[in-house]
């Protein structure tokens, strides 16, 4: 394998990366080889016009459950990652939720 290096990187840049990667529970070095990847995939075609949304069932109270095209899981975790760039904090942990749930029983 071929071995890159990239020299005189700001120090900012640098700890904008190591944050990103922490972020993404990955290495500096995972991180780097995840956007080269990204960077050299080929492009995506543009998506077709929409189409009227699909009825694939019925719901509660006889209400249509419609589909709206389709997304790959890449395409959902992108727009997740651009609403939500940092971590929650502060919420409840899973598993006082779960206890409080066998507790209530």
């Amino acid at each position: 394998m071929t071995t890159l290096s990239i020299k005189d990187v700001p120090d900012d840049w640098a700890e904008r990366l190591r944050q990103r990667a922490a972020r993404n529970h990955r290495s500096l070095q995972g991180e780097l080889m995840a956007i080269i990847e990204q960077a050299i995939q080929p492009l995506q075609p543009a998506p077709a016009p929409a189409s009227p949304p699909e009825v694939t069932g019925v719901g509660w109270g006889g209400r249509p459950i419609l589909r709206r095209g389709s997304k790959t899981i890449e395409q959902i975790a992108a727009e997740h990652r651009a609403r939500f760039p940092e971590p929650i904090r502060g919420g409840p942990r899973t598993v006082d939720i779960i206890r409080a749930d066998r507790d209530s029983r």
